[in-house]
């Protein structure tokens, strides 16, 4: 029978030698947070993050374009509702970018702090003392120089201007002089400058999109009403950032005067503007406005708010003359179906004028709808319209004209561009004419109402963008790339200089003993020549005639 100790029991591991399940959880986690803050960890999730935007770039997007979006899953109906599950259409917003951003985040957060912290440590602390042996190092050289050891170890420290250097003396060699040099600190802030640049900038992303904003509205040229953006009401379209609740719009209103456009003989645009003119601050007050021309890239920056030329198009202007002489005009824009010739279509909807049917039911069975296309330059294959230009050289329309209940009246939204196909169905419209119209022509329908196409007016898409983390990410963006260069240019470089009496014995015969050692901290390439140019300079006006290795002697002749 054998027996253990108490000291022996008191060492012995628990539940036999068995981790406790909260002690298996701390490791896993401890795992997890280790591989999660590697570099190696954050340049796969920045790489997934440059992935993850690819189809942010290739799909329609919902906040930029929802009418895209609808025809892009019509159009595409077995993988269309596939990408609207897994969010490809709000790719910038979805929960899988979400979550690759925010995990890069904390990765890059985890990577850099215990690193410059190091780099703090390695800035204060003195380079480090020379190896026993010099000549085992990757790069070696010797000398015997004229001189004694205090002298030339001044003038060595003297021609180190740069670098960080500490002289000391050697008990153990004779009493040899030895100086430890190290330069390419900066290596590692630039390194560091560049992550630090890298976290700031998506910050700044994500500040910009939490606190900004961004609004699309459609504003009629030649003497158009304009808008105002005191409200997201104002615009056609309103994204906000999560802290953005639509009450704090920067004010300002904007009306175009007219628009220009050139075109390449292809029909591609070779430019456009418009000359606007808006109000803001003060002017608000005294009702001046003052002049721009909007161009493409060259927006209006007013209040920390942006004002972009997205696109154009044309807004034709119908005019209706009912059976007892009363006119509505109206010019309402068409969406372009094709970028390069702007074949566009849409929809004017007609409300009869108070007076001409007492009877509120019989004015709305008399509404009028004009549906179809428009062509600023006409192309007629037989009675088929299209455009064969995008400028309006030759207006005209090939519409269908429609009488009855056009929905004016139930409160429901409708498209700006097509009718609501149940209207039709239930024979609550009726279609009375199709026809091509040039500007100026008209028709005549059955009850002697009469439409008349009278040209079309262009129409710019203005962008209102507020974000106030641009110009940090600019900022961020520059740094970046000046971490970037300077991580690139500079390397870290370690020299050692050991200065002995050349007689044995140290009687001072005016020559000494010079080795020095060099190592490459990181990039190796260049060091060679690099390190034989340093021993040149270090040796050059020391040599002695009779002495010098053919390495120093070599670097010598290259300086001189």
């Amino acid at each position: 029978m054998t027996s253990s100790s108490p000291r022996a029991d008191a060492k012995a591991p628990r539940n036999g030698g068995k981790r406790g399940p909260l002690r298996l959880l701390g490791e896993k986690l401890r795992n997890a947070w280790r591989t999660l803050t590697s570099m190696g960890t954050a340049l796969v999730l920045l790489f997934l993050l440059a992935l993850g935007a690819v189809p942010g770039a290739m799909l329609p997007q919902r906040s930029l374009n929802a009418a895209k979006v609808d025809q892009y899953i019509a159009d595409h109906s077995l993988i269309g509702p596939w990408l609207d599950r897994f969010q490809f259409f709000d790719v910038f917003s979805s929960f899988w970018f979400t979550s690759i951003y925010v995990l890069l985040f904390i990765s890059l957060v985890g990577c850099l702090t215990p690193r410059i912290i190091e780099h703090a440590r390695s800035m204060r602390a003195v380079p480090v003392p020379a190896p026993r042996n010099l000549a085992r190092l990757p790069k070696h050289a010797e000398a015997q120089v004229a001189g004694d050891p205090d002298a030339t170890a001044a003038a060595m420290v003297e021609r180190l201007r740069g670098w960080r250097k500490v002289v000391r003396t050697d008990t153990e060699n004779s009493g040899a002089t030895e100086i430890s040099a190290e330069k390419g600190y900066l290596r590692e802030f630039g390194n560091l400058v560049f992550h630090f640049s890298l976290l700031g900038l998506l910050v700044a992303v994500a500040a910009g999109k939490m606190f900004g904003y961004e609004g699309n509205v459609i504003v009629i040229a030649d003497s158009g009403p304009g808008f105002c953006s005191a409200s997201p009401a104002a615009f056609d379209s309103f994204r906000a950032g999560n802290t953005v609740d639509g009450t704090s719009l920067y004010p300002m209103c904007i009306r175009v005067n007219d628009f220009q456009a050139e075109y390449l003989p292809s029909g591609q645009a070779r430019s456009f503007a418009a000359n606007i003119d808006y109000q803001a601050g003060d002017d608000l007050q005294t009702g001046a406005w003052q002049p721009y021309r909007l161009e493409v890239n060259h927006p209006l920056r007013v209040g920390g708010d942006r004002v972009y030329l997205q696109g154009h198009g044309y807004a034709p202007t119908f005019t209706v003359t009912f059976p007892d002489g009363q006119t509505r005009t109206q010019t309402v824009q068409f969406r372009p179906d094709e970028a390069l010739t702007l074949l566009s279509s849409g929809v004017v909807r007609f409300d009869p004028p108070g007076g001409t049917y007492p009877d509120a039911d019989e004015r709305r069975k008399h509404q009028i709808a004009i549906q179809g296309l428009f062509a600023p330059t006409e192309q007629l294959d037989g009675k088929l319209l299209s455009s064969s230009f995008p400028a309006m050289n030759d207006p005209a329309v090939a519409i269908d004209i429609y009488r009855g209940d056009a929905g004016l009246d139930t409160g429901r939204p409708q498209s700006l561009f097509t009718l609501d196909p149940r209207l039709i169905d239930q024979k609550r419209l009726t279609k009375l004419s199709r026809v091509n119209l040039k500007a100026g022509e008209q028709v005549r329908l059955d009850d002697g109402m009469v439409v008349r196409f009278d040209g079309a007016t262009p129409f710019v898409n203005l962008q209102v963008s507020h974000d106030p983390g641009q110009v940090w990410v600019l900022l961020f963006a520059l740094t970046m790339m000046g971490g970037l260069v300077v991580s690139l240019l500079i390397r870290r470089r370690r020299i050692w200089v050991r200065i002995s009496p050349a007689s044995a014995n140290g009687d001072g015969d005016g020559t000494v003993n010079v080795e020095l050692g060099g190592l490459a901290r990181t990039d190796n390439s260049g060091w060679g020549d690099e390190f034989e140019r340093l021993t040149g300079r270090l040796l050059a006006g020391l040599e002695s005639p009779a002495a010098g290795t053919a390495a120093a002697a070599e670097a010598s002749r290259e300086k001189v």
